[in-house]
């Protein structure tokens, strides 16, 4: 098949999310950087939004790390990064649309609260996201495994995990901190640190401390064109 041209930055973690996929399923692709705050003006023939991840692949441009995470799972189906049956896929896109839609940014909002009140609001929100993952979906769907879906990673995992690989950065930053009491999560955490695609493409927790001591509470605001959804990053 065609080759994959993949646009992304390294910072991002919706893009981190697609980096995950593709090293998971061992496939080969041109890694395209894009400074997100110089964007070439090329770009925005690439990316409808403007936003990364963003992929080339068989005459295709397809956007959306969510997306283009199902595109990738489906077009190389080895592999397999859905469970198999209907209702199970079902769930599977129903966590993956609450990591979008209210862990992502309820990490946002810790990292970017303009005053003490609304970074405890975010911490309050994050520690609340935590505690369902914990609840619903790893004590009732992993059968004992440490991923999502039990003892083999899905879509699902790395949709959440690059939030999981600048925690420790955050806690620094912060002070919000994992409660040891999420014994699931914190299996979670260290199964899916662990996979070989993810060490291929860490980053330090320093990495990620420099870059959050850059940010200032004005960034909020100008967060939904760099993200492109929720005061997310980009997806």
């Amino acid at each position: 098949m065609s080759e994959i041209k993949l646009y992304s930055a390294r910072a991002c973690p919706f893009a981190h999310r697609t980096r995950l996929v593709l090293g998971e399923k061992r496939l080969k692709f041109e890694l395209i950087e894009i400074d997100l705050a110089n964007k070439p003006a090329w770009y925005r023939d690439v990316s409808l939004y403007g936003k990364v991840p963003a992929i080339e692949h068989a005459g295709q441009r397809i956007v959306e790390s969510a997306v283009i995470n199902e595109y990738l799972d489906e077009v190389f189906p080895t592999p397999a990064l859905l469970p198999k049956e209907p209702a199970q896929r079902a769930l599977a896109r129903i966590w993956i649309d609450f990591a979008n839609t209210r862990f992502a940014p309820a990490f946002t909002k810790v990292l970017w609260a303009g005053s003490a009140g609304d970074r405890d609001a975010g911490k309050a929100e994050l520690g609340a996201a935590l505690e369902l993952v914990e609840r619903e979906a790893l004590a009732k769907l992993s059968s004992g495994g440490p991923y999502f879906f039990g003892a083999e990673p899905t879509l699902v995992d790395f949709t959440f995990y690059p939030w999981f690989e600048r925690l420790r950065a955050l806690e620094q930053h912060t002070g919000f901190e994992v409660p040891r009491a999420l014994e699931r999560v914190h299996r979670f955490w260290n199964a899916v640190a662990q996979r070989e695609s993810v060490k291929a493409i860490e980053n330090s927790t320093e990495f990620y401390v420099e870059r959050y001591r850059s940010y200032k509470p004005a960034a909020a605001a100008a967060a939904p064109a760099v993200n492109g959804g929720r005061a997310a990053t980009a997806r």
